[in-house]
């Protein structure tokens, strides 16, 4: 037995963000050099009273109403995000309850960002072939916005807010989720942080940093050394494209699509080139709504699936890299 990727939906919040509006607060930034820089042109924000649990039911609720699948035949409900309502309950817990889901079903949180959606695909597949579970709800929701500091420019320019809802089924077919490599390197777990707030710094209070009139830092806000970044990822990616696709006994040709983690423009063009992938074999979507972290995968599927791009028969190399450090990767059989 396999699991599948039966459907996807996704949700993105009305609040916008562009780049003009960003260059109205920080003049020296215009909307075409932010643009040029990480090919994003706007992003889409969570409201002040819009949480992880609200997109998240937002998101599941399109998938049942689009795809027809009933709710009393989800088993479980995994739930990625790094911004959850509460250090506890278990949000999952929250969106089982809200979706009206079975009692029998189970739902856990996983704390893991733009590598996320590859291991729920993996945790979701174990659930499946270890027969535990016929059909799971991976849900993935984020609000990293609500993290970054208002003088922060260069986050601000590339995250945005939204969630997706993927139904993971058995499959007796060949096609289905493929075998799976995966990477942690905490080492560069500072990196990319959220320093305060947890039990290690409950009490902290953070304060602005700034070098030669620029913002640099709150530790209470998202940081991230996008240099060490960009190094980690140029480093990794190319490693574990080779190392998954070995794992799946095919070569790089034999690929129809890769969908990555939609960090940036400039980072997906540098990987892209530096692996030797076609630009036509390689599907970027992230101008009109920025690095949505674990979402970006899933909504990228979407629009690939919805536009014809994603066909019958495919194979699709998925891969998702960033903060923890993480990374993760499959190849999918359509």
């Amino acid at each position: 037995m396999r699991s599948k990727i039966a459907a996807i939906s996704s949700y993105l919040p009305s609040g916008v963000l562009t780049n003009e509006i960003i260059n109205s607060q920080f003049p020296e930034w215009s909307a075409d050099k932010i643009s040029s820089k990480t090919g994003i042109y706007e992003r889409r924000i969570s409201g002040s009273e819009e949480t992880v649990s609200n997109m998240a039911i937002e998101a599941a609720e399109r998938l049942f109403e689009t795809h027809k699948f009933p709710k009393e035949e989800i088993d479980f409900v995994l739930l990625c995000t790094q911004s959850p309502d509460y250090f506890l309950p278990t949000t999952a817990c929250i969106v089982q309850n809200c979706l009206g889901l079975s009692t029998n079903c189970g739902a856990l949180d996983f704390n893991l960002g733009c590598s996320g959606y590859v291991y729920g695909l993996a945790l979701a597949n174990g659930l499946i072939v270890a027969g535990s579970a016929r059909s799971v709800l991976l849900i993935t929701s984020e609000t990293y916005t609500k993290y970054i500091h208002d003088q922060d420019k260069s986050n601000r320019t590339i995250f945005g807010d939204a969630a997706a809802a993927t139904l993971i089924t058995a499959s007796d077919n060949v096609d289905g989720v493929g075998k799976f490599v995966f990477g942690t390197d905490g080492a560069g777990s500072e990196n990319l942080i959220v320093k305060n707030g947890g039990s290690k710094h409950v009490d902290k209070l953070g304060e602005d940093i700034f070098e030669d009139g620029d913002f640099i830092r709150n530790d209470n806000n998202l940081f991230m050394n996008g240099q060490e970044i960009f190094q980690f990822t140029t480093r990794s990616v190319p490693i574990l494209i080779q190392d998954v696709l070995k794992e799946n006994n095919l070569h790089i040709d034999d690929i129809d699509l890769f969908v990555f983690h939609q960090a940036n423009k400039f980072m997906l063009d540098y990987i892209r080139r530096k692996i030797k992938i076609p630009e036509e074999k390689f599907f970027v979507f992230f101008e009109n709504i920025g690095n949505t972290v674990s979402s970006t995968i899933p909504i990228a599927m979407e629009h690939a699936i919805k536009t014809n791009v994603i066909k019958k028969g495919m194979k699709v190399l998925l891969a998702g890299f960033g903060v923890g450090y993480s990374y993760a990767a499959t190849v999918i059989d359509f």
